[in-house]
């Protein structure tokens, strides 16, 4: 497969590229999981095996929402 790279517009925001927004997200979604750790809330996950989402507590113990 080939790939061509095409860049327009919208392609930044505020003259931030695509690649530096993902950085950043990534970036504050981890400050946010760290947050949630030291306050003694769990996390929200998603197990593509099982395809099932989860509760992960501080201590890791994983609770499984049920439909």
């Amino acid at each position: 497969m080939i790939f061509l790279l095409e860049y327009n517009d919208l392609d930044t925001v505020f003259g931030i590229s695509d690649e530096e927004l993902t950085k950043r997200f990534e970036a504050a979604i981890n400050r946010d999981k760290e947050i949630c750790k030291s306050k003694g809330l769990p996390i929200a996950g998603y197990d593509n095996e099982n395809k099932c989402a989860y509760l992960e507590y501080p201590d890791g113990n994983k609770v499984y929402v049920e439909d």
